[in-house]
């Protein structure tokens, strides 16, 4: 599994590397330490934090909706496989983006919960960037 550190986690929430370390203080994300003291944060728990911080944000009014040139950044948060098609969805920030794509394109990018995606939107197209 994937884990990110404290500054990589700020940069696919959108916030702060100070802001990542407050919230991982306060214990609203779970952190461990590696070998060289580094605080690190689960890819799958990172995954459910951003989702529970996209609800909390669009329940907010004065959430600007922006796009950064039709590429979004984020976190896998959720992968359904069917026999031929895929539902990949992604939070990047206060965006959920879902595409629908082919089972053997998940697969060939290796794509799983809590890992770091980009979603391209070209039109009503999702592209999904494994990165």
């Amino acid at each position: 599994m994937q884990s990110y550190t404290i500054g990589q986690a700020a940069r696919l929430l959108g916030v702060s590397p100070d802001t990542a370390r407050r919230w991982a203080d306060a214990g609203r994300v779970a952190t461990r330490r590696d070998d060289s003291g580094r605080r690190l944060i689960d890819g799958r728990d990172l995954a459910a934090f951003s989702v529970v911080l996209a609800a909390d944000a669009t329940a907010e009014d004065d959430v600007p909706y922006t796009s950064a040139r039709n590429a979004f950044p984020g976190i896998v948060t959720a992968v359904k496989l069917g026999d031929v098609a895929a539902q990949v969805e992604i939070q990047a920030g206060p965006h959920r983006l879902v595409s629908l794509l082919t089972r053997e394109a998940v697969e060939e990018l290796g794509l799983e919960v809590g890992m770091e995606a980009t979603a391209r939107v070209k039109s009503t197209n999702v592209h999904i960037d494994r990165t």
